[in-house]
């Protein structure tokens, strides 16, 4: 059931009871696990905080913690708090769990199962029920189950699980909302409102990021967070009431579309930038001219654009916002600025919302060191905290290489022809022995080089019916064991919806051929297929989907 009133519903049920909290690895939710530690500290409630990272651990924590409870004589794990994980299965059927044991659910993954909707005592979802979630009654669903069924008997036909949801039920699509954005509601009327700015600004970000939600609703959600932001910003202007400069601002800005420029040469952040790369096609020869003539308008010298930003002439600095946006016109890059937020402590710490965001993604997939993902997930938490500045440090360096082996990959695909039209969709295979393959086996990664690739190919190709497809891209993930990551995005686009329906489909593939699939990712859309196999799934997908 949805929760109503977060107070009595959830907070004031948990305040004063021991709390197990599973997250998901993603940036979103370690936001809004940072907003809810910070609550808990205030009023010393007692939790286990544990990364899950798809179905396989989630069943394997809980299962841990429910022992615990049943062999504790005090009262232990009653209340699971599941953050971007839980929704969209019947949870009590996955986890079998007690009749006392209670379930918070805040996800963002689509469609909410409908048995989770329904069920009033165990399962309390924390999810906003202003979105479009187009939740069917509980009587139309029974209606049109008993209706399906009365078909297949007189049809003869037998029913079976492979068979299409009924109407409601296929409206009922998947829609995303905004984990952070809805945090900032849900908390409100609490006592630590203060603490939320930041990390919702970081959550509502990384959807943008990662490309999970259009342009549009990012903007929309940035402005409904800048008047939260500003609120608690306000301060007088008299020397009285003026912050210390180690105070930290948050403070709301029209910024540039260049990934880490800040942290970085502006040369290596043009190239490296999603937006300036596809805009320039930087793959080719031309789109190197483009380039050359790009920096030439802006009459910046070559030795400043190439030296990190930090080291660059203050008198350049000053009005570089506005000479990059006079020349990037021209080029026909009126995007160029961006709406964000940055964070300002000292003299010399400023971070924009994105870099935050992106050292966070690195962090938490780092593949160069033998580290165990529950480690990689807690230093991800750390360097959101302002007193961790190291780690966010060393955060920003594996984005920079990560950003690098992006841009290189597409460059390699791209010139090689590597994307194939398999008809309803793009497929691009990586080969084991492509250089960073290796970084590419973690969702995140993949995502992002899956965005940018995408965007690189409807820049470059003369095929109109291609650029209205979407893609599907294999990466190496396991050599022992044969195995490959697969993952879907839809088109590319910066205005409709960001619906991805590719997890009910590769199900459908899976079970028509008995692909060797593994769907433990709790994002539908990303599976894990054995080697073998890759022929008559990619075949029945073509078929499904034609």
């Amino acid at each position: 059931m949805f929760v109503t009133d977060i107070r009595k519903e959830f907070y004031d049920v948990v305040v004063n009871q021991r709390v197990a909290l599973f997250v998901s690895p993603d940036i979103d939710a370690l936001c809004a696990c940072k907003v809810l530690q910070a609550l808990f500290h205030c009023d010393q409630v007692q939790y286990t905080l544990v990364p899950v990272a798809g179905w396989q651990d989630l069943g394997t924590a809980f299962m841990e913690h429910k022992d615990l409870y049943i062999n504790c004589c005090i009262a232990c794990y009653l209340y699971f708090v599941l953050i971007n994980c839980g929704a969209n299965v019947d949870l009590l059927e996955t986890l079998q769990p007690e009749e006392d044991s209670v379930f918070f659910i805040c996800d963002t993954h689509r469609p909410v199962d409908v048995v989770n909707v329904y069920n009033d005592t165990q399962i309390k979802l924390l999810i906003k029920q202003d979105d479009d979630l187009g939740v069917p009654s509980y009587d139309d669903i029974f209606r049109d189950d008993e209706e399906d069924e009365e078909e297949g008997d007189d049809s003869g036909n037998e029913s079976d699980g492979s068979a299409e949801p009924s109407g409601k039920r296929r409206r009922y699509d998947e829609a995303r909302f905004i984990i952070m954005s809805y945090i900032v509601f849900l908390f409100s009327e609490l006592k630590t409102r203060s603490l939320i700015g930041r990390w919702s600004v970081i959550g509502v970000t990384d959807q943008w990021v990662h490309d999970k939600i259009p342009h549009m609703k990012y903007v929309t959600d940035i402005a409904t967070l800048q008047r939260h932001v500003s609120r608690h910003n306000h301060r007088n202007e008299d020397e009285e009431n003026s912050l210390s400069i180690d105070c930290m601002r948050i403070t709301f800005e029209y910024d540039l579309r260049l990934v880490l420029y800040q942290h970085w040469s502006l040369y290596e952040s043009i190239c490296n930038s999603c937006y300036t790369s596809c805009s320039f096609k930087l793959w080719s020869i031309n789109g190197q001219k483009k380039l050359q003539e790009f920096l030439a308008d802006m009459g910046l010298p070559l030795k400043q654009v190439r030296q990190k930003f930090n080291s660059m002439d203050m008198a350049i600095k000053e009005n570089l916002r506005e000479v990059i946006e006079e020349s990037a016109n021209k080029f026909s890059m009126k995007d160029i600025r961006v709406q964000t937020f940055a964070v300002h402590f000292g003299f010399k710490n400023r971070f924009l919302a994105s870099d935050v965001v992106h050292a966070a993604a690195a962090l938490l997939e780092n593949v160069e060191k033998d580290e165990t993902p529950a480690d990689n997930f807690i230093k991800a938490l750390d360097c959101l905290s302002r007193s961790n500045l190291e780690r966010l440090h060393l955060g920003i360096d594996l984005a920079k290489r990560k950003l690098k082996a992006i841009q290189q990959t597409v460059a390699s695909c791209i010139c090689t022809n590597l994307i194939l039209s398999q008809g309803p969709f793009l497929y691009c295979h990586l080969l084991e022995g492509t250089p960073d393959v290796k970084l590419f086996s973690k969702p995140l990664a993949l995502t992002l080089l899956c965005k940018y690739l995408l965007k690189a190919f409807v820049c470059s190709t003369r095929n109109k019916r291609c650029k209205i497809l979407p893609l599907i891209m294999a990466a190496p993930l396991d050599v022992e064991k044969g195995t490959v990551i697969v993952l879907g995005i839809p088109p590319e686009s910066e205005t409709s919806d960001k619906k991805n329906f590719f997890g009910r489909a590769f199900e459908k593939a899976a079970e028509s051929t008995s692909s060797r699939t593994l769907h433990d990712h709790f994002d539908t859309s990303v599976i894990e297929l054995k080697m073998e196999d890759r022929g008559k799934f990619l075949d029945a997908l073509i078929t499904l989907l034609s």
